[in-house]
């Protein structure tokens, strides 16, 4: 088997190598870096976050640097600030014993100031995203007339967010460039494309695909109703106490809003998004690697930074458009050997998506239960049980306290000190899920037709027969259709000519109020309210049986409506990009 120590690199680079504790190279680079060490050529990459691709084109990198030569030999392009700073970091630890040797990293969300300082202090390498080094080269403050090494790292994703022209840019303007590496999670045509106009016979290496997929990560996914996704989280959250992870969403925006609210619920987390200025961003990873969070809530672009080793969960709180990157995301736990967990929350409508990652990645999903109320009780008195027997007080606190503690509960019995002891730590717990619901899909499906189910509130919305909605049928397919609800939620419904009506659980209608207020039935805008409201507002009746009474409204209804036009959003996706 290859050791690093049998490889060909420099000395000085071989005990940094041992330093941080590397012995056997990945996969890539056993591949990579016996090739680029005795015969440096045009190279392409194709292995996922996590594999090692830093240290695959970094090693072989230094090596062939002159330290006596004052100017930069070699450039790095990375998608983001974070990932930027991560691989400048590693270059300092590989080339720790290479005298001479500089390396400097240039990003956005910084003064430029002190940046064109530091490349003037003559480094061998540069590491920097795009639109910074454009920055840099318009200012004069850089030359790239000397550069022969050029690496392109995360490839796809730099073109996935909209830095081809600057790519072309760069490239156009090292002159003297005489070997580029390109390194890639994806061999898709826009990097071909590259590759073709930049790239002359260049050798590819991948790492199988059967080994992209972390056989330590137990891939599971919960089927709830969109509207309890939040509720869903929350819950996975508390019957994982010891979380370490990632909670991954689509948008900006549902990362900042998702985070804010469990903050404000007590959870220790913080968002991680395009967004925010690098001094925040910066500081959120400095407290997550120091485990002051539980979880950081992050965009698909803004976690491309993140190198950690120990995170325990993955949560996909949705699945995202490209099932590759679902491989992005999951690889971020099980890393250096350990195990891990990737969980996915899902509407009963994205279960073929699911289907289609398991395909593609030649995974396999478990699919599981949402914990009821009595099963996160019980895991948080187990964890606390768990904390107890295996704390170890400090010597002193036995000394200085012992007596005091003694005296104070001298005449109560142990069970009952242990009782009181563990009532504090979840009091909480129990308050928020004694009577917790069921938010597994479908668990309130097979109530006989014709009943209403308790807690339901009825709706009147503004399509009918006359607009073609000719059937009970129809009208449930645009409702589920538009919003993800499942058929069974829905029941007593009645079409007219220019109206219908239906029942639906207290909990479910003021998400489908505000979805479908946003919706259009054959070019008109759908307007949908609580029937009984309209009533009240009309002085009349809705429809025969409309009242709470009848169909099960009362105490857990829904806000009254929300008409088409008006100022609440929802789902507006601001991508990160």
């Amino acid at each position: 088997m290859i050791s690093f120590s049998s490889l060909s690199l420099r000395e000085e680079l071989t005990r940094a190598v041992s330093d941080m504790g590397f012995e056997t190279p990945t996969p890539i680079q056993q591949k990579v870096i016996p090739q680029l060490l005795s015969q440096p050529s045009d190279i392409i990459g194709l292995a996922q976050t996590g594999t090692g691709k830093t240290a695959a084109f970094g090693l072989p990198l230094l090596h062939h640097m002159d330290v006596a030569q004052k100017h930069v030999q070699a450039l790095v392009l990375s998608p983001t600030r974070e990932l930027c700073m991560q691989i400048q970091e590693e270059f300092k630890k590989y080339g720790y014993y290479m005298r001479g040797l500089r390396t400097t990293a240039v990003y956005g969300g910084v003064p430029i100031g002190g940046q064109i300082r530091e490349v003037k202090s003559h480094p061998q390498v540069i590491v920097a995203t795009p639109g910074r080094l454009i920055d840099l080269l318009e200012r004069k403050a850089l030359s790239l007339e000397q550069v022969q090494y050029v690496v392109l790292d995360e490839a796809d994703e730099m073109l996935n967010m909209g830095f081809r022209e600057d790519i072309e840019f760069i490239l156009k303007n090292t002159p003297a460039r005489q070997y580029t590496w390109l390194f890639s999670a994806t061999m898709n045509n826009d990097v071909r494309n590259i590759a073709k106009r930049f790239m002359s016979k260049w050798q590819e290496f991948a790492v199988a695909k059967e080994n992209v997929t972390n056989e330590n990560i137990d891939h599971q996914y919960y089927v709830t109703s969109h509207h309890n996704r939040f509720e869903t989280l929350r819950r996975l959250l508390d019957f994982t106490p010891g979380i370490y992870g990632i909670i991954f969403t689509r948008t900006k925006q549902d990362c900042q809003d998702i985070s804010e609210k469990l903050m404000k619920m007590g959870y220790h987390v913080s968002p991680l998004h395009g967004d925010m200025d690098q001094k925040m961003r910066s500081k959120v990873m400095e407290r997550f690697k120091n485990k002051q969070l539980q979880a950081i809530v992050a965009t698909d672009v803004a976690a491309r930074g993140i190198d950690v080793n120990d995170i325990t969960h993955v949560i996909n709180y949705e699945l995202p458009d490209d099932p590759e990157v679902y491989t992005h995301r999951s690889g971020r736990t099980a890393r250096a050997g350990k195990s891990g967990i990737c969980m996915s929350i899902v509407s009963p409508k994205e279960i073929s998506n699911i289907r289609q990652v398991e395909r593609i990645s030649k995974t396999r999903f478990n699919k599981s239960d949402i914990p009821d109320g009595a099963e996160v009780i019980r895991k948080k008195l187990f964890y606390y049980l768990e904390q107890i027997e295996t704390a170890s007080p400090e010597e002193d606190f036995g000394r200085v306290y012992q007596a005091s503690i003694h005296e104070r509960f001298a005449d109560m019995e142990k069970d009952e000190l242990i009782r009181r002891l563990i009532w504090l730590q979840l009091k909480e717990t129990i308050a928020a899920y004694g009577d917790a619901e069921d938010l597994n899909a479908g668990y309130n499906t097979q109530e006989p037709k014709g009943k209403a189910r308790s807690g339901s509130v009825r709706l009147f919305i503004n399509v009918g027969i006359k607009d073609g909605i000719g059937s009970n049928e129809k009208l449930l397919h645009f409702i589920t259709e538009s919003t993800d609800i499942e058929a069974g939620q829905i029941d007593r419904i009645t079409v007219r000519d220019l109206s219908s009506f239906f029942n639906v659980s207290s909990s479910a209608a003021e998400y489908i109020i505000q979805v479908m207020s946003q919706k259009k039935f054959k070019g008109r805008k759908v307007r949908i309210e609580e029937a009984e409201q309209r009533d009240r507002e009309r002085g009349g009746y809705a429809s025969k049986g409309s009242s709470s009474t009848r169909y099960g409204g009362g105490s857990g209804r829904a806000p009254r409506s929300h008409s088409s036009g008006g100022s609440q959003k929802v789902n507006k996706r601001y991508y990160d990009k």
